[in-house]
Order: C-alpha cells, then structure tokens, then sequence
C-alpha cells in the first residue's frame, strides 16, 4: 500500500513540474504566441484611384520608426485604422477603400514588427504607435475617426481615452487578451501569466466619444460574447452590429451592405452632432 502511494505521488510530482515548466515556457515566449505580424515591406499599391496615397515613415517618442499611408478623401475627416493581429497594413486596402468611397481620408498604420515597420510589438509599443499616427494626422485639418480591428481596438481604445476622436468604430473587438487566451488555454493560470493584456472592459466605460461596435456571430477567434459584452459595458452614446453567418476575417464582406449602410449612418449621426 505503501509502495502504490509512494508511486501515485511521484506521478502527481511529475505532473506537476511538468505543468510548472509548461507554464514558465509560455510565460517566457509568450509574445511569441500572442502576435502574428507580417514584417514583409509592403510595396505601394497600383492604381489610378491611389495617385495621391502617401507612402509615410513615422517615428515614435521611444525612437522606433514605423511604417504608413495615408490616402485623402473627398472631405476632410479621417478614418485612423489600427489593424488586427495578423498581416500588415495592404493586407486591409481594400476594406480601406470603402471607407474612401464614402468620401473619408484613410491613414493605415503599421505598428513595431508589422509592414516593414521597425521594432516587435508589444502593448505599451502599440500605444506609443498610435500616439505617433493621431500627432502626424491632427497636422491635418478636419475630425479624426479611430477604427480599431481585433487586437486594434486595443490601442484604439486606449488613445480614444485620452484623446477623444469624432468617433470610434470597433470592429471584432475584444473585451481583454486575458479573456481571448483563457478560452484558447483553459488549462492555462493565464490571468497569472500574460503581460499585454489590453483591458479594454476596464477601459470603455470612460470614452465620451459615439462608439459602434460590430462583431460577426460565429467568431472562431474572439467569441462573440465578448464583443457583446464590451458593448454593454460601454457608456457613451453606443451603436451595435451582430452579422449572423460572419466569422473573424469576414465581418465586411458577410455584412456587405448592412455593414457599410451601419456605418455610414453613425458616422453621418455622429458628425453632425459635434457640428451642432
């Protein structure tokens, strides 16, 4: 009896150092494992409606130099894109455009480890990043919209805190990395482990700017219920958009019109409002 004891708990030791050193893998590649970038140069696009795109190289207040265009529209506003997690900023020309069709500038940034941009990224780089792009943008005059995608809203929100924009629209968001990695590693301490944690929930509930939130219902990447969450969380003037059959990578082209009609009308809404 003795034996068959002693045994069990050399196997539970075994278990457990195994977990333990798990874990402090992890915890040591974690940024390894929580950012995808694409850190490829991206080559300026073709065509005649992107003439007067702007190939920019911006550098941050920690010295990193980090990669963008900006493409002017028909009015003055601009739309500020922080991207999501995987690829680089061409890899979202074509969802840029339909912001340009209804007349918006587009400045697309890549952050540190992204596009060509110098740097890896982390959550305290993204920030510094985003800082970067709203300075260069507000040299240029009209409101400035943020639009922030995935791990994008991260950042979005984090600078629609402590500098208001006409508006923010968050696509596919998420409510904190901590809540994404624990539903992909339920067998994780994840809440012990993770540095970038994008509390966005902690975040929301002080932006005072009109906020849209659109989230596709069969999201394999972040669950849907997080983005539903975040939106009941949020105070400000609040819009919100389920598109039923879309996952992810998908949410424009699922929700096609309704997508681009949702958001053109809560831009409308909330631009006229501020000229009031």
């Amino acid at each position: 009896m003795l034996g068959i004891n002693s045994g069990y708990w050399r196997f539970f030791g075994w278990v457990l150092f195994a977990y333990v050193g798990l874990a402090l893998l992890i915890y040591l590649v974690q940024r390894r494992l929580q950012y995808f970038p694409d850190s490829s140069t991206v080559e300026r696009p073709a065509g005649e409606d992107l003439k007067t795109l702007e190939e920019l190289n911006l550098v941050t207040t920690d010295g990193v130099r980090i990669s963008a265009w900006y493409w002017p529209g028909e009015r003055l506003d601009n739309v500020l894109m922080f991207h999501g997690n995987a690829g680089h900023r061409g890899h979202r020309l074509d969802w840029a455009r339909g912001f340009h069709e209804l007349g918006f500038g587009v400045f697309l940034l890549d952050y540190r480890g992204y596009g060509g941009s110098d740097g890896s990224p982390t959550e305290q780089g993204l920030s510094l990043d985003a800082q970067a792009a709203l300075g260069w943008l507000t040299r240029k005059p009209g409101r400035v919209i943020y639009l922030g995608e995935s791990l994008g809203s991260g950042p979005a929100i984090e600078l629609a805190v402590a500098q208001p924009p006409a508006a923010i629209i968050l696509h596919a968001p998420l409510t904190s990395a901590v809540d994404v990695a624990q539903a992909a590693y339920p067998f994780l301490p994840v809440r012990l482990l993770l540095k970038d944690r994008y509390e966005n929930d902690r975040k929301i509930s002080r932006i005072t700017s009109p906020v849209l939130i659109i989230h596709g219902e069969r999201d394999s990447v972040i669950p849907f219920r997080l983005g539903r969450k975040l939106f009941e969380t949020a105070t400000a003037p609040k819009e919100w958009l389920a598109v039923p059959e879309a996952d992810h990578n998908n949410l424009a082209e699922v929700g096609g019109r309704l997508y681009w009609k949702t958001i053109q009308s809560f831009l409308e809404k909330a631009l006229t409002k501020m000229e009031n």
